[in-house]
This record gives C-alpha cells, structure tokens and sequence, in this order.
C-alpha cells in the first residue's frame, strides 16, 4: 500500500486588519508540500516565529519590506530540517533558519537561509538569542547605542525577546541596565533572572517617576521597542549626547488612529541627542559576527535566553495577538512539529 503523501497547511492572508487582526483575516489552507526545484532544498518547518514585525508585513502601504499580498502565504521566520536537497550546498538532516512563511514545508535556495547547529543551542534558541531578535539587540545596541562601562541603558519591552538580550547585553559592556516592562512577575524576572539594576511596572507605576528614581543623572542609552507615551517619557529623561534606538513601536502597531509621535523630541536638541532608526536586515553582511558572539556568551553562561513555545500551527492567529497584549514571556514560537 503507497504511503499517503503528507499534506501542507498553511495560513494565508485573507484581508489586511483594522485594529487588532482577527481570525476572519486568515484563511488555514491544506496543500500537498512543494517540491525543491534544482538548487533548492524542501524544509519541514517545526518552528515557527512570532514576531511584532509580522502586524506592519500586513498592512499596505510604504515600508523597509514589501507588505505580503492578499491571498499569499503569511510571512514568518522559522526553523526546521532539511528532508529533500537538490543543492550540494545543503544536505538532508541539516537544520535551517529562514523566511519560511507560517506553513508545514518550505522550499528555499541555500543561499537564503542560515545553519542551526542544535549541538551548540537547541533549534528554538536559533529563532531568539542567535536568530533575529538577539541579532536586533546586538547590533542595535552596540552599533547604535554604544553603551560604555558606568552609563545607563534604558529599554522598554524588557522581558521580551530583545529587550531581554539588550538589558544582559549592557551588563557585559559595563552599564546599569534599567528595564520597562508589564506586571510584577516581568519586572521580577529581569531584576532577579537577568541581572537588571531596576526595573519599572508601566502597569502599575508612574514611569517618568520611576525613570527619576532609577536614573537619577539622565538616561545615556534608551532603547524604544513600544513608542507611544513610553517614548515620550525617556526622551524627557535624557542625558547630554544620549542615543536613542529606534526599534519598535508596538504600542502603536495596531492603532485605528494616527500613530502618535513624540512630543518630547525637543529633549534631542537640548540634550545634544541622536535618534535613529534600523532593522536588523541592515547587518546582513555582519551576522556571522553577531553569531559568533551571542553564542559565546550563551555557552558561558554569560546570557540566557527564554522561549515561549505555543502548540499547534492551528494556533497561529490567537498566539499572534499574545504580542499585543504582553501575555508572552520571552520569545514566542509555535512548536510545528518534529
């Protein structure tokens, strides 16, 4: 009896959100996997990444990356195993990382993707600290932030997947680390788990008050990954040639209204201050370095990484909205399967 060729399900945009997306903007389609054409190899994907980049892909419009268009499978960064090669460059059993899209298989070019050694770091690990977010934290903070030893770095979205790296990774370059995050248990795990100096509960405390207790002589470093009146706040609290990272702005990511800017960017002249934007795809021609350091330091146990790993590719649109509203603890992943 012939073996039953496995079918590929896969979330494919429906309609663009307004607000929140909702379960009506998807449609979960089953297909039979694709077959790599010459040079290409076929993943089974068993990870997948949740990220808040995925909200603006969504939306039509000018942006660092064409949006996906109606009716195509959803983009996402995963993680899985080669199972079909017909490139020499890559060979059956070997683990991969790439823009594989929130479905079952994948085709992709070697070219296009990046080596997971699960000997060094289990394969999730390669979708958080040694993937995109800790890449985001690496670079934004050392090339665009430049801490030094005896200043104090700022980052709001603390727990979350780069937040989380930024606060460890200025604590190995010598700074304070000052972390904004959501709720007792988020602000006790990166003070008491991550080695942050202080940490301040925008739910339940006054955050320019907060800043003025934890940063009494001006934040050096603040590194924004939710805009809105967070932002706002920091940019009152800077201290002279203060950089500021542009990261994200999740605060402002599902808005009906217009996305609200800051009304403190006055702070930048007076303060002699810088402001910049990035996205990690910038560093393309450096991840290698990026690597090779983020995975020294996890080996020696110099920083951890969290994953939080939702069940089930049918799970997808309901995780997604776990972005928005805090419920994740680090970097959220749906386990495809193995």
């Amino acid at each position: 009896m012939a073996a039953v060729e496995p079918l590929n399900r896969q979330f494919r945009l429906a309609s663009r959100p307004v607000g929140l997306p909702r379960a009506s903007d998807w449609t979960l389609e089953q297909a039979p996997p694709p077959r790599p054409a010459a040079g290409e190899v076929l993943v089974r994907v068993q990870y997948i990444s949740l990220d808040p980049a995925m909200r603006g892909w969504m939306n039509e419009g000018r942006s660092y990356i064409q949006p996906v268009a109606i009716g195509d499978v959803m983009r996402a960064l995963g993680a899985g195993e080669v199972i079909a090669s017909e490139s020499p460059d890559l060979a059956v059993g070997e683990y991969v990382t790439g823009l594989f899209g929130v479905q079952e298989y994948a085709v992709a070019h070697p070219a296009a993707v990046g080596r997971a050694d699960i000997s060094v770091a289990p394969l999730p690990v390669y979708l958080s600290a040694l993937g995109m977010p800790g890449m985001t934290a690496y670079f934004g903070l050392l090339d665009i932030g430049k801490p030094t030893a005896g200043e104090t770095v700022v980052v709001s979205g603390a727990a979350g997947a780069v937040g989380s790296l930024v606060g460890q990774i200025a604590k190995l370059k010598g700074a304070r680390a000052v972390g904004i995050a959501g709720g007792p248990e988020k602000c006790s795990y990166i003070v008491q788990e991550l080695g942050f100096d202080a940490a301040i509960d925008y739910k339940a405390q006054d955050v320019p008050a907060g800043l003025a207790e934890h940063c009494p002589e001006g934040v050096d470093v603040y590194f924004d990954n939710v805009g809105g009146p967070i932002l706002d706040a920091a940019l009152a609290r800077l201290a002279r040639r203060a950089r500021v990272v542009i990261c994200g702005a999740i605060s402002q990511y599902n808005a009906l209204d217009a996305v609200q800017g800051p009304a403190n960017y006055l702070s930048l002249l007076v303060n002699h201050a810088s402001m910049t934007g990035f996205v990690v795809s910038d560093y393309g021609d450096r991840l290698a370095e990026g690597l090779a350091e983020m995975a020294g330091w996890l080996a020696a146990g110099r920083i951890s990484s969290r994953e939080d790993i939702v069940e089930g590719i049918e799970a997808f649109p309901e995780a997604l909205l776990r972005l928005f509203s805090g419920e994740n603890n680090g970097k959220l992943e749906l386990h495809v399967g193995d």
